[in-house]
């Protein structure tokens, strides 16, 4: 059975080391800092995400800003809420090599019921992609 994850777990991951959701684990990105709506993570960039052409697949990028982003958010939400996506827009700057990706995330804006959040991935040290997204916040 699948864990279902609250946003308060997915800070517990990075305050208790608690075990991160599965798909941070086979992303093989780990977050590092998440506070007062921004987040920090490490992307372990390995051949399993390098498509045929030596770089990595445009929907691991994606989702490998939306994992730091939805801790991001995780940190401005009460006991009471949870959050879904409902917008996910990724601009590359440049490939994405095997290595070490630092993604960080923030949150722009937040209303009572929509949050707007931006990301930034670098690779030694160079921007490779920008990620702006849409949350719906819900009570849960």
């Amino acid at each position: 059975m699948t864990n279902i994850y609250k946003a308060a777990d997915l800070i517990q991951v990075i305050t208790e080391g608690k075990t991160p959701p599965n798909c941070d684990l086979t992303l093989q990105i780990e977050a590092t800092y998440a506070e007062n709506g921004i987040a920090r993570g490490l992307w372990k960039v390995d051949e399993k995400f390098i498509n045929g052409k030596g770089i990595a697949m445009g929907g691991y990028v994606s989702s490998a800003a939306d994992i730091i982003m939805a801790y991001a958010i995780s940190s401005t939400l009460e006991a009471q809420q949870t959050f879904a996506s409902i917008d996910l827009h990724t601009t590359f700057h440049r490939p994405v090599l095997q290595g070490d990706v630092l993604v960080e995330a923030k949150v722009d804006r937040k209303g009572n019921k929509i949050a707007y959040i931006v990301a930034e991935l670098f690779q030694n040290e160079k921007k490779v992609a920008s990620v702006v997204s849409s949350v719906m916040i819900i009570p849960d």
